[in-house]
């Protein structure tokens, strides 16, 4: 069956730092305000369990993946004063992955290949 769908989506799993649940939800709601008005931006949502929180992204591709990368490079930073990144994860098409192979490469992902499915 050919995949048609270039859907990229990123799962990274923080554990949140004792006492910093609170900072670290304001700056969830800045980050889906800041990934709301990039147009390549499917959906994009933080979820939790206890300490550990996690981070629901999709986009249409590679490049926008990429480009939501370069619109949260001035307040990434903020994450890592609250949390710790555990695990990321991310899936996509061969052909989507392999563009972003080396420019992930220093997160140490677990890439997933998206074999079978298909998206509306």
């Amino acid at each position: 069956m050919a995949i048609t769908d270039s859907c990229v989506s990123v799962s990274p799993y923080f554990e949140i730092q004792p006492g910093q649940a609170s900072a670290f939800r304001a700056i969830c709601e800045k980050y889906v305000s800041w990934s709301s008005r990039e147009p390549g931006c499917l959906y994009y949502g933080f979820s939790f369990h206890g300490d550990l929180a996690h981070c629901r992204e999709g986009f249409t591709n590679a490049e926008a993946l990429l480009a939501h990368i370069e619109n949260l490079r001035p307040i990434l930073h903020e994450m890592g004063e609250v949390s710790k990144l555990v695990r990321i994860e991310v899936h996509g098409t061969e052909a989507e992955l392999a563009k972003l192979r080396e420019p992930l490469a220093g997160m140490h992902p677990q890439w997933f290949v998206l074999e079978f499915g298909y998206r509306k």
